[in-house]
């Protein structure tokens, strides 16, 4: 895909634009802040690739053959097929009847295979692509439990942790679309919403508590949570929240719980800090992996270079008012450069919301919600938004800043190209 564009008047960034600059053009400045762990929100610098921008800021080597991909028609995709269908599992019959009332008739590869193991009680890692249905896998076999451990009068309690407050909270409107009926309740436990409704909740003992680990940990250190009354735990997206500094609040809320439980742990890719997590936290694990590559095969990659800040931003805003950028996710490096980077490009006549670690929750869920019913056509966001979000449609990926390191950069373009759709994935880069 060849990217050509034509300059307009009406979109030079105003004189007051304080987007990022090329390598050698850096501002002396503060901005940007650090995420806060406890929030949920934003991510934490890496290790490896070239230190530039933003003090402390890790940017990914740039291969360019790794960015630059002709997405495949669709026919020459291998087609997985399934051994099961929902109708053969295991699982209460209004369960049932619910993921179907969802229009899920035939389980994705990490749902085919990982929730017959999780049926059995066993300790599962499941590894797969971001956007395969892992959400599913866990709370279906999950919910089948706890109405299982209730017919024996027993009350079973699952904990999911999670990396991000939008996943979280993905992951309870799905709990509740398989759990009609059922008579069986979930609060979400985040950092960004505020702490008494969540504590009114808990004490109603809701057998499924979803949360990021801070906000966990600082409610048991309320003494509004005892970690040692849940049974079952999951890790969701799991290599993230070893990102983002959570480990120690993971060992910590693992280390309260029962020795006895049953633990399912789901990440997107594998590392030494991975396995040993999962060598700490499991015991003896059925591991199902269907990751079959590094990006989608339905994602066409390409290149945008740009030689200075102005023809950076100009060169965004022209591709922006392009047909067919219809729903557009643009990735920002800081927080604060997103947030300018969105006025800027309201200023230039895109329709653009923001969705950051500063945002409160009640203004990052409405920017989702404006994206996502198509009110604006533009989201930026900063990696927050790169992995677990269910937007559907996203026509482009849009990286304006590089990510930390490659494997940032596939959760960012797994947006796009999604349910069988090709995609489109575009990088800037600095001529050179």
């Amino acid at each position: 895909m060849a990217i050509t564009y034509i300059r307009r008047t009406d979109a030079r960034p105003p004189r007051h634009y304080k987007g990022p600059l090329p390598e050698g053009q850096r501002r002396r400045r503060s901005g940007g802040g650090s995420s806060s762990r406890r929030s949920g929100g934003g991510g934490a610098p890496r290790s490896g690739g070239n230190s530039r921008g933003k003090r402390n800021y890790q940017e990914m080597n740039v291969d360019l053959s790794k960015l630059i991909n002709k997405a495949q028609p669709q026919q020459e995709v291998e087609v997985y097929t399934p051994v099961h269908t929902f109708a053969d599992f295991k699982i209460d019959s209004q369960l049932k009847e619910n993921i179907l009332g969802k229009g899920y008739m035939t389980p994705t590869p990490i749902q085919d295979q990982s929730i017959p193991e999780v049926l059995t009680g066993k300790d599962v890692v499941g590894i797969a692509n971001t956007g395969t249905g892992k959400t599913a896998s866990f709370l279906i076999p999950l919910i089948d439990k706890v109405l299982k451990m209730r017919a024996l009068g027993k009350d079973e309690r699952i904990l999911i942790m999670a990396p991000t407050r939008e996943l979280a909270i993905q992951i309870e409107a799905e709990f509740y679309g398989f759990a009609k009926r059922l008579g069986i309740s979930a609060v979400v436990c985040v950092g960004g919403a505020g702490l008494e409704p969540q504590i009114r909740q808990l004490r109603r003992k809701p057998a499924f508590v979803i949360g990021t680990p801070g906000r966990l940990k600082d409610l048991e250190e309320r003494r509004e949570l005892n970690f040692g009354d849940f049974q079952s735990l999951v890790l969701d997206e799991a290599d993230r929240m070893l990102d983002m500094g959570f480990i120690p609040d993971m060992r910590f809320i693992v280390g309260k719980m029962p020795a006895d439980r049953q633990t399912l742990f789901f990440t997107a890719t594998m590392s030494r800090d991975i396995e040993r997590l999962i060598g700490d936290f499991l015991k003896d694990p059925v591991r199902v992996t269907v990751k079959t590559r590094e990006t989608a095969a339905t994602i066409d990659q390409d290149v945008v270079f740009f030689s200075n800040s102005e023809e950076k931003f100009t060169t965004l805003v022209d591709l922006l008012k392009g047909p067919e950028f219809d729903k557009v996710l643009v990735f920002g490096r800081t927080k604060h450069g997103v947030e300018r980077l969105t006025r800027d490009l309201t200023r230039a006549g895109v329709k653009a919301e923001s969705i950051h670690g500063d945002k409160t929750h009640g203004k990052r869920q409405k920017a989702l919600s404006l994206f996502k019913q198509d009110h604006v056509t533009v989201l930026v966001a900063t990696d927050v938004a790169a992995r677990g979000l269910d937007i559907s449609g996203v026509s482009h990926v849009i990286n304006f800043d590089l990510p930390g390191t490659y494997e940032d950069y596939t959760h960012r373009i797994g947006r796009t190209g999604r349910a069988g759709r090709t995609g489109k994935a575009l990088t800037f880069v600095e001529k050179r």
